[in-house]
């Protein structure tokens, strides 16, 4: 059977501190960098696995992508520091590539760009709006340019008004006015002002202590202590250990956290599961079809590298217990490293009960309590602040869990019975959107060597083989080739994905597997012909299914800024590659509909997705009969009466 090689966790850490600035010598010493160059994105070019797994050591590589603000000229460039060498330089044509991914300096310089124009002060004239100083413009990605845009670099950009500089400007949308600017040339295009509408007045202050009232009293304290400490250890690689897991913890600035070598322990042999897991791509496609507002479309990965604006994470406030935390080293716009502290949290959580059960023939009664290890992050774009948690339990179950927070997109609201919005406020609009998240799951169970199956429930009708009506069963189905693993979910019909090993099979001689089980959400609403679901083809199937390349990392492909469509995905697997015992990937799209309620206002309750994988015929027998039991929680002489335990009870 295929196992982890021992070198893999030194090829695959996290790009190195050193690392980032020896790329930059290079591309410096290659004249590739002047002064007004900006690094977009600077990551671990990984080897391709197929060569790591014969025995190969290659040099590490970083791939950045790099564009001079002063030129607009783009280049996607490889270099190997540990040898200097420029491995590979190519120059990207805006109409045909994309773009690369938003630099920050396009942030300050479209406010500045705009406050200038008189298109735009006189719009904001028209509205009463005349102190400069209170208005802020929100740059935004573009989404597919017109034909009298082709070749630009350009934001799209609203407005709102912050009242002091403690006031949440996100209250007071100036909607109606949307301002093009070429981010490059340091033009603005064009203001058009399509609908005067009211500015919505009342404030969301949140924050502030006086607008949002006196604290709840009653809320007693909650410790978390693990007094011998953590159960886990983790080494200078990212290889962390727990309770039988083995996974290395990896960082990258566009998808956030990475895993690697995932792999679970069975009777002293570590089994592969998954070689690389990672949110690959999340896009945030709005539903307002208004003129202002059709473009409304933010891949949050491709178009501004989630992973760069991760959160620096506080002890008591974003996770809680006896936690390990670990930094992450990534590029900033000069192509520099930038630490961002305490950005990865570790720990261990009680989940439940793993198991239970009290028995009326032989008088046992046995309880096993559930604990998950937790790799997480958080990072905030823009008015949303986004959670990625990885759990890991006892039994075997992988869970990915997003948690939505932050603040709703905001709009004025032009009256009852706006079908593409939701008033949160007295004038103040939410409009419809979704957050659909994929995520690439590059499997391995068991080896290199898996298969597919679509899982569904299937009711059975009366018949001589079912002569009561009463059975029902289920039907497996094998997905042999790209377009046939082209997948929607079914909650209906119960349907989920089995990945099962062609090298491997159980003590009842099955072949082993892990089953992947949906949410089954909304896929994209848009209409199929719109320039969104070109972009984003992804987010129209929950899965697809691809054989490993190296070169295929992204579902909406590597440049989705400006993008005509059509890249990623459906380019990929337009060819019906073979998927059957194949060394697969999985993507799996998954998100949120959200329609605001008025109680998202003015900051939102955590909204939650996610997936879950589960082993099916990969153990031999539940793989938690070891956990032993709390004693300390479950002594045998701790009763109940009516639901109450007894008051000596409490102390121990």
């Amino acid at each position: 059977m295929t196992r982890f090689p021992d070198h893999l966790p030194e090829a695959l850490r996290t790009l190195q501190a050193d690392e980032i600035a020896g790329n930059r010598a290079v591309l410096e010493r290659e004249g590739l960098v002047t002064d007004d160059t900006h690094f977009s994105y600077v990551g671990l070019d990984e080897a391709d696995k197929r060569e790591l797994f014969a025995g190969g050591r290659p040099p590490r590589r970083v791939r950045s992508f790099l564009i001079d603000m002063a030129t607009g000229r783009s280049h996607d460039t490889v270099v190997e520091p540990a040898t200097g060498v420029l491995v590979s330089a190519r120059e990207l044509e805006l109409d045909v590539d994309g773009a690369v991914p938003v630099v920050l300096r396009e942030f300050s310089l479209v406010e500045e760009v705009v406050h200038r124009d008189e298109r735009w002060l006189a719009a904001m004239a028209k509205r009463g709006l005349t102190d400069v100083s209170k208005l802020r413009v929100n740059p935004l990605s573009a989404g597919v340019l017109a034909d009298t845009e082709r070749g630009r670099r350009i934001q799209r950009c609203f407005t709102f008004v912050q009242h002091t500089p403690e006031d949440l400007g996100w209250a007071h949308p100036v909607d109606g006015v949307t301002v093009m600017v070429d981010v490059v040339t340091g033009e603005v295009l064009d203001v058009v002002d399509y609908a005067e509408l009211p500015v919505p007045a009342e404030e969301g202050n949140y924050h502030l202590p006086e607008w949002r009232g006196p604290d709840r009293e009653g809320l007693k304290p909650i410790e978390i202590t693990q007094p011998e400490g953590p159960s886990f250890t983790i080494d200078e690689h990212g290889v962390l250990s727990w309770a039988g897991w083995q996974l290395q913890v990896g960082f990258d600035q566009r998808e956030g956290l990475v895993l690697h070598n995932i792999g679970i322990d069975d009777d002293g042999e570590t089994r592969p599961v998954i070689y690389r897991a990672s949110i690959a791509e999340m896009v945030v496609p709005y539903g307002d079809p208004s003129p202002q507002r059709w473009f409304q479309n933010f891949f949050d990965g491709g178009e501004y590298l989630f992973g760069g604006f991760a959160n620096s994470l506080e002890l008591g406030c974003d996770c809680v217990g006896d936690i390990t935390y670990l930094d992450a080293v990534v590029a900033g716009n000069d192509g520099a490293p930038h630490v961002i502290h305490q950005a990865i949290c570790i720990h261990e959580e009680d989940a439940g009960i793993l198991w239970k059960h009290s028995d009326n023939w032989n008088g046992s009664s046995e309880t096993r309590r559930n604990r998950r290890l937790v790799v997480s992050f958080f990072m905030t774009v823009g008015n949303y602040d986004y959670g990625f948690y990885w759990y890991f339990g006892l039994d075997g179950t992988i869970e990915f869990e997003i948690k939505a927070t932050g603040i709703v997109f905001t709009s004025s609201y032009p009256g009852e019975g706006y079908p593409w919005a939701t008033e949160v406020a007295p004038g103040l609009g939410a409009p419809n959107h979704q957050h659909l998240f994929s995520a690439r799951l590059d499997m391995m169970v068991d080896g290199h060597r898996n298969s597919v199956d679509e899982v569904e429930a299937v009711a059975v009708p009366r018949g001589a083989d079912n002569p009561s009506g009463t059975g029902f069963t289920q039907s497996f189905t094998r997905l042999s080739s790209e377009l046939q693993a082209q997948r929607e979910a079914d909650n209906r019909r119960g349907r989920v994905w089995l990945v099962t090993s062609e090298e491997r099979r159980n003590r009842l001689g099955r072949p082993t597997g892990w089953v992947l089980f949906p949410e089954g959400g909304p896929l994209l609403l848009a209409d199929a012909d719109s320039d969104i679901a070109a972009r984003a083809a992804y987010t129209t199937k929950h899965l697809w299914v691809t054989p490993y390349a190296p070169d295929e990392r992204y579902p909406a492909g590597d440049f989705v800024n400006l993008h005509r469509g059509g890249a990623g995905l459906p380019e990929w697997t337009a060819g019906d590659r073979p998927v059957e015992a194949s060394d697969l990937v999985l993507w799996h799209t998954f998100g949120l509909t959200h329609f605001p309620r008025v109680e998202d206002w003015p900051i939102m309750p955590v909204d939650s997705t996610g997936f879950v994988l589960k082993p099916h015929g990969f153990f031999g027998r539940n793989p938690s009969l070891d956990i032993p039991a709390a004693a300390d929680h479950c002594a045998p002489d701790h009763h109940a009466s009516a639901g109450h335990a007894h008051p000596h009870d409490a102390h121990h």
